[in-house]
């Protein structure tokens, strides 16, 4: 190592085939331990994985693999294709593949069903495009919204935060021309981020519920904007009739889940919010969505006045599908948005070119996986 070299270490338990590891630099060596497979060996399964950035055979992100074979025996140098690799998010959204849509049923959480397997999992972020175009079907509302995968039934189907059990509704089936559904690979470029409201309760502390990960902790401050197609008006920041120019912002009392909150908002008195409301010729000319996000002093994150282990400034954290992660800005005041602009390497979910009885992926559902990135800031050309 130079003297401006780069190494991170950490583990993880999977909760796929493939997994992201976000660093604050983009590594050119990665090695990952399979511990699980280690401890307790398994057939076509991986115990050790390594990638460098000098590879050059021609394969996609061609990753040498410890495996152990359809005997249980440890083969050692296989090269897999769609192993380690490594990632960098722009300043916009980037997408994944398009996988056409079968179906989409009426129901408290609209489930979709693609014709080709898709290959998420809880935790991804979708965004649906094609749905009901032209029409009087409410259906036309999921175009355009992040949502974040509440469950995964099957390689095909996969359940979204909104409710499309509601009269304006009517299921989708046979395969509508133009209905797509693709992935945003980093749908957290900005940590907490601007978020499409679901629901909002009419209560005395208003729980509301969002289609993607929310970000929020308790203490954050918030600001609602609400148009007129979704009724609670109410909630909006500005304008405030008692102090003119001043916003109304609410508080975090506390998360319920990744996709819902209970606020300091007293809603009981509101006109009810809703996603029910008739779409018309020209409901969709113009229109916005609900939603919900941070406010604060502070956009960078940092050290402020030397509190770094005070409550009152905690790192700011994104959620997982498991957990809540910190990010690696540092500290910064309750409600400021910090970049979070993504970087890393992945874990791909492998495939079957290896000579086995069976395929064999780095990492299965529930494993235990050690890793290890490295930068150098010298390297042979």
């Amino acid at each position: 190592m130079a003297e401006y070299s780069r190494v991170a270490k950490g583990n993880f338990t999977a909760t796929g085939t493939s997994q992201n590891v976000i660093l604050p630099f983009v590594p050119d060596f990665v090695e990952i331990w399979n511990y699980s497979n280690i401890k307790t060996a398994a057939a076509n399964s991986v115990a050790r994985a390594w990638w460098d950035n000098k590879l050059v055979d021609g394969n996609n992100n061609p990753t040498m693999l410890e495996i152990y074979n359809n005997s249980s025996a440890v083969v050692f140098d296989t090269i897999q294709t769609n192993g380690i690799s490594t990632y960098s998010a722009g300043l916009s959204q980037q997408y994944g593949s398009s996988f056409s849509i079968s179906g989409i049923t009426k129901a408290s959480q609209a489930v979709v069903t693609t014709t080709a397997a898709h290959g998420y999992s809880v935790g991804t972020t979708v965004i649906l495009e094609g749905i009901a175009l032209g029409t009087t079907n409410n259906m036309q509302l999921l175009n355009g919204v992040p949502f974040t995968i509440v469950s995964v039934g099957s390689t095909t189907q996969f359940t979204i935060n909104w409710n499309t059990s509601l009269s304006t509704y009517t299921a989708i089936s046979g395969s509508p021309s133009g209905a797509i559904v693709k992935q945003v690979l980093y749908p957290f470029l900005y940590a907490p981020g601007d978020n499409v409201i679901m629901s909002v309760s009419q209560a005395a502390n208003a729980s509301v519920a969002t289609t993607m990960y929310h970000n929020f902790e308790p203490g954050q401050i918030i600001a609602f904007r609400v148009p007129n197609f979704w009724g609670m008006t109410q909630l909006n920041s500005l304008p405030n009739v008692l102090i003119p120019g001043q916003p109304i912002y609410g508080y975090v009392l506390s998360v319920t889940d990744n996709w819902t909150f209970v606020c300091s908002i007293n809603t009981s008195a509101y006109t009810a919010f809703t996603t029910n409301a008739t779409m018309t010729a020209t409901t969709l000319v113009g229109l916005s969505y609900s939603q919900v996000l941070a406010v604060g002093d502070v956009n960078t994150g940092g050290i402020i006045n030397g509190l770094s282990a005070s409550n009152l400034y905690p790192s700011p954290q994104f959620p997982t599908s498991t957990n809540r992660v910190s990010t690696i800005t540092g500290p910064a005041v309750r409600g400021a948005f910090v970049n979070n602009t993504s970087q890393g390497f992945v874990i791909g979910n492998g495939d079957a070119n290896i000579d086995t009885s069976a395929a064999v992926t780095i990492i299965a559902n529930g494993n235990i996986v050690y890793w290890r990135a490295s930068l150098s800031d010298y390297a042979n050309p």
